[in-house]
């Protein structure tokens, strides 16, 4: 078990923020007002600035000269298939490279991180899955990473897919799926089966587009994840009043 994080004000509200966007309680392609923002989470301007610099750099929002910040529209069915192709052409190498490099460490990293966390049954929308989201990104950038190739693990990073797909949708019911295709990548890589290993991962990122696919021809799809969105923003409770190591008092 993952002891508790202790989260820092910038991080509370970074988190706070990306919920937000990946509920589209902001909406895609709507413009942030940070003022607004900063009064809804009771935080000053200055930790939200900070927060929406981190989500640029994640793809989920966007900076123009003059005009602030805007949330970053959702991905198109040509973007979608675009992103697949390219961790197609990135990930099933990678876990080839890992099933030669992988060290003991590394096999007891991915095994730990293979084994994605249930959604939590007592809240809505994106928060419910925020950890799984994280420990999915998590799994495949150290698969990417225990290949050995530097910049082909930067490029996996980069990709930030994982933010992306489940933006447009959260698959809730095929979690258990994809962590028993994590762990045949992972078996793959024990054996030390090169080809096995990338035969594993492409067949995981194939289902997963599958899993994806039909948010783009299904309207009721996309109309109950906004109207999870919607409650969920009304029922959001609001940052507590961040307070100093040492001070005291209301």
């Amino acid at each position: 078990m993952r002891p508790a994080r202790r989260l820092t004000l910038t991080e509370d509200v970074y988190e706070s923020v990306q919920a937000l966007i990946m509920d589209h309680a902001v909406a895609p392609g709507a413009r942030i007002n940070i003022d607004a923002l900063a009064r809804q989470l009771e935080v000053s301007p200055t930790p939200v600035r900070e927060a929406l610099a981190r989500l640029e750099a994640d793809g989920l929002v966007r900076k123009r000269p003059l005009a602030g910040y805007t949330a970053a529209p959702l991905l198109t069915r040509e973007e979608f298939e675009e992103l697949v192709e390219m961790r197609l052409i990135l990930e099933p190498p990678a876990a080839s490279r890992a099933a030669s490099a992988a060290t003991a460490s590394d096999v007891d990293r991915l095994r730990a991180e293979a084994d994605l966390p249930d959604p939590e049954p007592a809240t809505e929308g994106y928060p419910a899955i925020a950890a799984f989201t994280a420990q999915d990104a998590r799994f495949h950038n150290l698969l990417a990473e225990t290949s050995g190739n530097r910049m082909l693990h930067e490029a996996v990073v980069r990709l930030r897919s994982h933010l992306h797909l489940f933006r447009l949708h959260f698959p809730q019911a095929h979690y258990g799926i994809s962590a028993q295709e994590h762990h045949r990548v992972v078996d793959a890589i024990v054996a030390r089966d090169p080809d096995r290993a990338a035969a594993a991962m492409r067949a995981h990122i194939a289902a997963a587009r599958e899993r994806h696919l039909p948010y783009f021809s299904r309207p009721d799809l996309r109309g109950s994840h906004e109207s999870r969105a919607l409650r969920h923003v009304r029922q959001r409770p609001r940052l507590p009043r961040y307070r100093p190591r040492g001070r005291r008092g209301p």
